[in-house]
């Protein structure tokens, strides 16, 4: 794996911690719509690192998804369960973002903060056993 590569995946998993925070900050303020979007960036900036981790990538959102799936969920590299708080988050975030009088409950942002914590912590584990030593 190239030093580029290496630079690339840990430049997009410290983005992912800065959104998170970022979205956790939003939730204490009771932004809870911001919060949602943030925590869906933050772990769309860690499937984003962990792709470029195997030369992939994607221009949208849904082939980042796809490409997560394939390469990480289905192959056994990232549990199915918090796998999928990616594409809950991502289902979550667009009615939010691009639906009239969509609102997130506080529950539901609470709960998006700490999938995206807990897929944000298994990203890091997983890319340190991906990264050349």
């Amino acid at each position: 794996m190239s030093e580029d590569v290496i630079r690339l995946v840990e430049y997009r998993l410290a983005q992912a911690r800065q959104t998170l925070d970022a979205g956790r900050q939003l939730l204490t303020g009771r932004y809870f719509r911001d919060a949602v979007n943030r925590a869906y960036y933050a772990m769309f900036y860690a499937s984003l690192g962990l792709l470029a981790s195997r030369q992939l990538g994607s221009s949208k959102h849904t082939g980042v998804l796809s490409l997560f799936g394939q390469h990480f969920v289905n192959t056994g590299s990232f549990s199915s369960a918090t796998g999928a708080y990616l594409r809950q988050a991502f289902e979550l975030r667009q009615k939010c973002d691009y639906r009239e009088f969509v609102e997130p409950t506080p529950g539901q942002a609470e709960e998006i903060i700490r999938h995206a914590g807990e897929f944000l912590a298994e990203a890091e584990r997983t890319w340190q056993s991906l990264r050349p030593r």
